[in-house]
């Protein structure tokens, strides 16, 4: 089965599963409770279904069924739907504990990184294992030997992806677009470089994320929830790892990066001055607060993650 094929098979499973899951979270009432800090606004949100990631999930779990059914399926793939999985997990307990304990702040943060750090330590450990634990870095165009420090390296990218993506899940279709872009590229990737499990799974992974967009853009249908966000987050950075260069995370997935670096620097400035460099975090609020549309931010978003994933390609050719 081509990765073209993949995709659309991806796409029209995530369309068929999405409108049977959105009245089902409904009716269970896994509403989004919208925090107080938020912007006001997003008041008219509260109750819209979340963990709608659980669709785009079960699309990608039935595609790469199919495609194994065909032989198509090799170990580097079942290992990064694996890890992903593990950290949909993470977030699922997150979201019940947001939404059926009237938690609003679900896990507390060490407990997320501490689950999330021995999940990616987890899929390293068994990556070396097998055999398949890449020990080289490519950066601008060198190959650096990183031996056994690559293990604690790609344990630090797949948790910092995970929480960045979940970072920037704030908008109606911010993560969905831009990872779809992500996707993309590392389908590109993949074909490039002759690894049909990294073109494979990229390719079917961006499929079902182009289907759940169209339930997730303005205005939203469903919330993917840190179910699906966490899902996303590692598995962007285990496509990192695998193509050997994790390094190129920083630049495709540059949104992410800055969104979590506008909260970084907003907490440190507000420990130390006791003022905001920004009117609100992450950083699409921010916009939001300046009067920008949803819309326009993630388009501006995307056209982003667009030139980026383009720049970062061309050093592919």
């Amino acid at each position: 089965m081509s990765s073209f094929i993949a995709f659309i098979i991806s796409f029209v499973f995530c369309v068929i599963v999405e409108p049977f899951l959105i009245p089902l979270l409904r009716k269970a009432k896994f509403g989004q409770s919208i925090l107080q800090v938020g912007p006001s606004w997003h008041k008219t949100k509260q109750g819209t279904p979340t963990m709608g990631g659980i669709g785009f999930i079960i699309a990608i779990i039935l595609t790469v069924v199919v495609s194994a059914i065909f032989g198509n399926v090799g170990r580097k793939l079942v290992l990064i739907i694996v890890g992903a999985l593990l950290f949909a997990l993470i977030g699922f307990i997150d979201d019940y504990i947001k939404v059926v304990l009237k938690r609003n702040l679900g896990l507390r943060a060490y407990q997320k990184f501490l689950l999330q750090t021995v999940c990616a330590i987890g899929i390293m450990l068994i990556a070396n294992s097998w055999g398949i634990v890449p020990s080289k870095v490519t950066i601008s165009f060198s190959d650096i030997e990183l031996s056994f420090a690559f293990i604690p390296l790609a344990v630090l990218v797949i948790v910092g992806a995970s929480n960045a993506v979940n970072l920037t899940d704030g908008l109606d279709g911010l993560v969905a677009s831009t990872t779809f872009v992500v996707c993309i590229f590392f389908a590109a990737i993949g074909l490039l470089i002759g690894d049909f499990d990294i073109n494979l799974l990229s390719a079917i992974s961006a499929g079902a994320l182009l289907a759940f967009w169209l339930f997730n853009k303005h205005p939203a249908k469903v919330f993917m929830g840190d179910t699906g966000s966490l899902f996303l987050g590692a598995l962007v950075g285990l496509l990192a790892i695998f193509i050997n260069n994790p390094i190129a995370l920083i630049f495709v997935g540059l949104v992410y990066v800055i969104e979590t670096l506008s909260v970084i620097i907003q907490v440190i400035s507000f420990k130390l001055t006791g003022k905001r460099v920004f009117k609100m975090s992450p950083l699409h609020h921010h916009f939001e607060m300046c009067g920008w549309r949803e819309q326009k931010i993630v388009a501006y978003a995307t056209i982003i993650t667009l030139i980026m994933c383009g720049v970062a390609l061309l050093t592919y050719l």
